[in-house]
């Protein structure tokens, strides 16, 4: 389990499992009680539970802002 209180909007997340379009990477798009996430690949938008993005992300990527 990752920390979530490390990500910032913009960031990438990486989660464990691919998405069915193959891309495996996330952007943040909005941080609250859950997470808006924009797939890198196809630019499907889902929002997720805190604690399931802390159980599914492999690791998170900083972007230079």
């Amino acid at each position: 389990m990752i920390d979530v209180t490390e990500v910032e909007v913009g960031d990438i997340i990486k989660f464990k499992k691919n998405h069915p379009c193959g891309g495996c990477t996330w952007l943040v798009k909005r941080i609250g009680i859950d997470f808006k996430l924009e797939c890198t690949t196809c630019q499907r938008i889902i929002m997720i539970p805190r604690l399931e993005v802390s159980k599914k992300a492999k690791e998170i990527i900083k972007l230079e802002k």
